[in-house]
């Protein structure tokens, strides 16, 4: 999420990508513990972790299905762990000693850009969208900000639909101002609109959990998660790690089978450091390993083919170390910039003017320099706002929004780049560098796979197929890239509630391509 100016860091000397790439990656590789991706699913040590199972399940488990009165749905298989699916979010399948319903587990790592995972510091990530699926990129709704993303994933809705326009922004109805980081807004419920995916699961009969994942404890209605973990900063991933299995070693009665939960140190990184910084491939070598450890410790429960585990991102990040300022001052003259009466939006500026300025005028020296300079910025009314942008229905976005291109900051002579972070966000959604990313493992991912698979081979579905597909190699498929406002659908079509599902900018039907 983009930092105000009074709390970014002081500029350092710019950093060059390629002049140590090679060393560093080579450093931060040795540093595993001697992990590698080939530690996925050993078929020897699986075999002997579960040689002396018993393919049932325990007496107590049992006394849990006669006092919920779902035994007749049960389901006990052959093999430990195999999950059949089922619409029926009642249903239970056995890991080989305890029953468990459909599960979703989805992590959001804050400002981790889809071509991070190219920089062979995620072997584990890879390895798992190897067996599972990994998109080419995820697109975030405009802008490409914290908060209007995650509850765009939250809500399959853009940010004209769920409300939340901005990290910080006002509303002129209740003529307050949004502020991400106070609790007085963040936790009021008459900020965030639509419906979030916990809510629906929680409507539909299933307990939910939220380790803190930006948004309110409750919404409008008086929904809230069965669980709730508030925002606190600096918690090693390790203590997240533990507060998810605790949950997934719930007993069935109280285990939710929707657990969602953030990590915002990559993104911390990106705006600290820069997106190509050493601190930026540290991190990421500490969130791949989390990765590992979350699929190991499902491995460990014979759960990898029960829970669906879903890792995305927020945004990208773009290098902002030494970025050409466009000044507005010198653009709106004195009288203008004292006639802003709010600013939103940061990096671009939704402007409103006092009633009693001429804001007619300052709109059309704005697009007077915009026309001059196109490269450096655009500036658009609701009216002009481009379609794909999904920004302009709502009154809570600002009558004039400016946003920058890459490369460029909106500032003022008084302000100039001083406290400037290396790295930012809240750019063009189509640009490169703000795309997000998305990696599933679990049940569905496999299955959506393997069904691709079989669809290449047959020569009447081979054009259909490819449709959803990005070829990378000879036998290297992912898939091609999609809004986040898909999201929401998905986790619901895992659940086996889509019949319970909310409204939602999402595609319909999009996901039986894959599933």
């Amino acid at each position: 999420m983009a930092p105000s100016t009074s709390n970014m860091p002081p500029k350092q000397p710019a950093h060059n990508p390629k002049d140590t790439e090679a060393e560093e990656r080579k450093r931060l590789l040795a540093d595993r513990d001697g992990y590698d991706s080939d530690d996925f699913d050993q078929p020897e040590s699986k075999q002997e972790r579960w040689s002396s199972r018993k393919i049932a399940i325990t007496a107590s488990a049992l006394i849990g299905l006669l006092i919920t009165g779902t035994f007749a749905r049960t389901m006990l298989f052959g093999t430990p762990g195999r999950r059949h699916d089922s619409d029926d979010p009642t249903v239970l399948y056995s890991n080989g000693t305890e029953g468990f319903k459909r599960t979703v587990v989805i992590v959001s790592i804050d400002g981790l850009r889809a071509d991070y995972l190219d920089r062979g510091l995620t072997p584990h990530l890879l390895a798992l969208s190897k067996k599972g699926l990994r998109a080419k990129s995820m697109k975030p709704v405009f802008p490409t900000l914290t908060f209007p993303n995650h509850w765009a994933l939250m809500t399959g809705l853009h940010a004209e639909s769920h409300g939340i326009v901005a990290n910080n922004f006002w509303d002129p109805a209740s003529k307050e101002e949004f502020h991400y980081n106070r609790v007085s807004s963040a936790w009021n419920p008459a900020w965030w609109l639509g419906e979030p995916m916990w809510e629906t699961a929680e409507k539909a009969g299933l307990l939910t959990a939220n380790l803190m994942w930006p948004g309110p404890p409750k919404t409008l209605t008086g929904a809230s998660p069965a669980y709730f973990v508030p925002w606190k900063d600096k918690v090693p991933l390790r203590e997240k790690l533990d507060q998810i299995l605790y949950w997934i070693d719930l007993p069935l009665e109280t285990r939710p089978q929707l657990i969602m939960a953030y990590e915002p140190s990559l993104d911390q990184a990106g705006h600290a450091t820069g997106p190509y910084s050493k601190q930026v491939n540290e991190t990421l070598v500490v969130v791949d390993r989390f990765a590992k450890d979350l699929h190991d410790s499902l491995e460990a429960r014979n759960l990898t083919d029960i829970v669906d585990i879903v890792f995305v991102s927020d945004h990208g990040m773009t290098d902002t170390s030494h970025p050409e300022p466009v000044y507005i001052d010198d653009i709106l003259g004195a009288d203008g910039l004292k006639a802003i009466e709010h600013e939103d939006g940061w990096p671009s500026m939704g402007l409103r003017f006092h009633s009693n300025a001429n804001a007619s005028k300052f709109l059309h020296a704005l697009v007077e320099a915009s026309e001059a300079n196109p490269e450096k910025f655009e500036v658009y009314t609701r009216q002009t706002m481009p379609e794909r942008y999904h920004f302009s229905k709502h009154e809570r976005i600002a009558p004039i929004y400016v946003v920058p291109k890459i490369g460029y900051i909106l500032t003022t002579r008084a302000e100039g780049d001083v406290g400037m972070s290396k790295g930012n966000h809240g750019y063009d959604n189509d640009e490169v560098s703000m795309q997000a990313m998305f990696v599933a493992h679990g049940p569905f991912s496999v299955k959506a796979k393997a069904q691709y698979q079989r669809r290449s081979q047959d020569s009447r579905l081979v054009a259909r197929t490819k449709k959803g597909w990005h070829s990378t190699s000879h036998d290297t498929y992912i898939m091609q890239p999609f809004r986040n406002v898909e999201i929401y659908n998905l986790v619901m079509k895992l659940l086996g509630i889509s019949d319970k599902a909310a409204p939602t900018n999402g595609t319909i039907g999009y996901w039986d391509q894959y599933l």
